[in-house]
């Protein structure tokens, strides 16, 4: 995910991490990816990988289907707590980890993060970390407190040595209410951009716009998370396949409603800028 999110920084485009949980989300994204000839990194919630599977079911399916792809895919354990679990990911085949230790004081955040990162370094393997605070859309949104201090930013990224650092300036996560369109502070964004050198990363594009979103990328975002949109549009075709046809064999739902959320994917990487940029 390194290589992916460097020449994305110096193409000043960023690239979409999809979240995903099992075989048909994983070959969906990968397939709207190669359709816009964009890279793509397949995001695995922590909770999910504990939920749905395990690090080596997960890593297996993934290399399996990316060995196919004609675009590069990166295989990334998204928000990852639990120390233990991100470095089985590592053993296991993941490509990247987020270490999110940002619910820990500064100290204790930068602690815990050089950690994982000399863990994955080792193995030539990419780590994302978080600064800041990241809302919940449908309950307590991000505030001004929340956001990521560009100085701290600045230290943090020197003293861990992370390969790319997810931001607050004002994003949520989740599904914001209708209509509703989060104020980003690109100000903000700018201060953060000309204190670190790593790549940026946007959590909670879900809903986000589309100013919002090119304008993150005009200023340092290189890397863009969605899940709830995708899972969305996904399940709104569901939804309209058993409208249709109540008695639709199951096998058939599944795999019919794979374009729905395709559509979604595609309309992120445009906004993004990284439709043809695969290597």
């Amino acid at each position: 995910m390194k290589d992916m999110l460097r020449k994305a920084q110096q193409e000043h485009y960023a690239v979409m991490a999809i979240n995903c949980f099992n075989l048909e989300t994983m070959r969906s994204v990968i397939e709207a990816a190669q359709s816009m000839h964009s890279p793509i990194i397949i995001n695995i919630l922590q909770d999910h990988l504990l939920r749905h599977g395990d690090p080596e079911i997960f890593a297996w399916l993934a290399a399996h289907i990316a060995k196919k792809a004609t675009v590069d895919v990166a295989l990334n354990v998204d928000h990852g707590s639990d120390a233990e679990l991100l470095k089985a990911a590592l053993d296991a085949g993941f490509t990247s980890v987020m270490a999110d230790f940002s619910a820990m004081d500064l100290e204790e955040n930068i602690q815990a993060t050089r950690e994982i990162v000399q863990y994955a370094h080792d193995r030539g393997a990419t780590v994302e970390a978080e600064l800041g605070g990241i809302g919940d859309a449908c309950g307590h949104q991000t505030d001004e407190d929340m956001k990521t201090n560009p100085q701290m930013a600045s230290r943090f990224a020197e003293e861990t040595g992370i390969d790319c650092l997810a931001v607050s300036y004002g994003s949520s996560h989740g599904t914001y209410p209708d209509g509703f369109i989060p104020p980003f502070d690109i100000k903000r964004l700018k201060e953060i951009h000309g204190a670190v050198s790593v790549p940026l990363v946007l959590h909670g594009g879900s809903g986000s716009g589309q100013k919002n979103i090119e304008n993150s990328v005009a200023n340092g975002i290189c890397k863009i998370n969605v899940g709830c949109d995708f899972m969305n549009g996904t399940r709104d075709g569901v939804i309209h396949l058993l409208q249709d046809d109540p008695n639709i064999n199951y096998f058939e739902l599944i795999h019919r409603t794979e374009p729905a959320g395709q559509d979604v994917i595609r309309q992120y990487i445009r906004w993004a800028g990284s439709e043809g940029k695969a290597a």
